[in-house]
């Protein structure tokens, strides 16, 4: 058994102008896949999209020195969400992965 370390980083899309939820489909698809993939530390992040309600990353990391790493980094440095958004993040969670099933349609992909 290996312990994960999650962290999920949300944004509130409320009152948000329209055409900022097309505006962070975009930036998923044109840059941040490309960033994430592959990256050392990092086992799998997905991106949440609530039309409306919410965008967030969420993010499993093989160490906690790796999750701890990328959250100064982030702090330091604004992302592209926060940008586009136009706000900072409303939750910043760390968590622990305690299981993962994977179920008859297999496991998520890119």
């Amino acid at each position: 058994e290996r312990l994960m370390y999650g962290l999920t980083v949300r944004w509130s899309l409320m009152g948000t102008p329209a055409g900022t939820e097309q505006k962070l489909r975009d930036y998923v698809r044109d840059t941040s896949l490309d960033r994430f993939s592959g990256m050392p530390g990092l086992v799998q992040k997905t991106w949440q999209l609530a039309p409306g309600g919410f965008f967030a990353g969420v993010y499993v990391w093989s160490t906690a020195e790796a999750r701890q790493a990328f959250l100064e980094e982030f702090r330091a440095n604004p992302s592209a969400a926060t940008q586009i958004v136009g706000n900072g993040p409303d939750i910043i969670q760390e968590w622990e992965l305690v299981g993962v099933a994977v179920g008859a349609d297999g496991p998520l992909t890119k």
